[in-house]
């Protein structure tokens, strides 16, 4: 009698292999923490933020200039509105990858940004100060100091989008589960 393929396959319950369906648990936990491609994400987004934001910027100074004194200053706030919620689509669909809670992530969003505003703000004065006395140089002080800072920025901007904004929503590789 010549014994079948089916015939001489071991019982489930002796195979220790795990089952393609079990790997992709297993793939999801064992991920580090934060990825080299969020983080390349994450930048390719701000650089895509900072050109938008700064176009806005423009156009609205553009607009405002004929119509209103310190145009410039109204085109600011509406630009960083503008702003930030491209930045905040941009981070949800490309960096984080979330699905719904849009309006309680983008509160979210806006309350980080407006912590790493304050923090920078505050940090400004005494980088400056900092780079004065290294340098000796005061008129370019201020420009080194904000990119230092603006480092620091980034930074707190990723972490904080990542447990804040984005945080408590199901990425969608996860939801689709």
């Amino acid at each position: 009698m010549i014994a079948t393929a089916s015939r001489l396959r071991a019982p489930s319950y002796w195979c220790v292999c795990p089952r393609a369906s079990d790997l992709s648990a297993v793939t999801t936990t064992t991920q580090p923490a934060t990825s080299s491609t969020m983080v390349m994400r994450y930048l390719a987004v701000g650089a895509c933020n900072t050109a938008f934001g700064y176009g806005c910027f423009a156009l609205f100074t553009f607009l405002l200039t004929p119509l209103i004194a310190y145009s410039y200053v109204v085109a600011s706030l509406c630009a960083n509105l503008f702003a930030i919620t491209f930045s905040f689509l941009g981070y949800k669909w490309f960096v984080f990858r979330t699905h719904g809670n849009y309006l309680k992530e983008w509160v979210r969003c806006v309350g980080v940004y407006t912590g790493s505003m304050l923090l920078s703000a505050a940090a400004l004065p005494f980088v400056v100060a900092a780079v004065r006395s290294q340098t000796g140089n005061d008129r370019t002080a201020p420009y080194i100091a904000g990119a230092i800072v603006l480092v620091f920025s980034v930074f707190f901007s990723f972490f904080g989008h990542r447990h804040i904004s984005f945080r408590g929503s199901k990425p969608a590789s996860q939801s689709a589960r």
